[in-house]
């Protein structure tokens, strides 16, 4: 896809907590989108978002749970700084928008808006299932995310005399 939106999901379903973004994703497949936006969920694959990414994409919206130094299933939007190619470690394991985002730098790529929606776990222990906090995070998650695809969407689209 060249241009357009990318909303992707990431994160581990086998670690409680850290499959936030992958639920997120699931459930917001379910809702009607506007044409060029593209949602997926990526899982522990970071390194496949990245090469996704070189395909030039206008903005992403990325979703995962963050630690915030907040109450669990606390919901934020961040506007991440720019990476540098060298700020993060590659560890397929630990794939969060830091090491997304810097690994998109190394392969030459870039996004010129992105936005992470964060959600603070309660635990990232070994377990299938979100903690009921962030269970109940999710739906919210999911609003967010399409009020975020519209406020980036309608500007997109102005600018290409729509």
């Amino acid at each position: 896809m060249s241009g357009g939106v990318l909303v992707a999901g990431i994160g581990n379903i086998l670690q409680s907590d850290d499959g936030f973004g992958v639920e997120v994703i699931e459930r917001l497949l379910e809702r009607p989108v506007p044409d060029g936006v593209r949602v997926a969920e990526f899982g522990i694959r970071g390194v496949h978002l990245a090469y996704e990414l070189l395909d030039g994409y206008d903005a992403l919206i990325l979703v995962d749970a963050v630690p915030l130094g907040e109450a669990p299933g606390t919901v934020v939007v961040m506007e991440p700084d720019p990476i540098a190619a060298s700020d993060a470690v590659i560890d397929a394991h630990t794939m969060g928008p830091d090491v997304v985002l810097s690994t998109l730098a190394r392969l030459g790529g870039e996004v010129a808006r992105i936005r992470v929606v964060g959600c603070q776990p309660a635990t990232l222990d070994e377990g299938v299932g979100l903690s009921p906090p962030v269970a109940a995070a999710v739906d919210g998650a999911v609003d967010l995310c399409l009020e975020l695809v519209a406020d980036i969407v309608q500007p997109i689209g102005k600018g290409r005399g729509a």
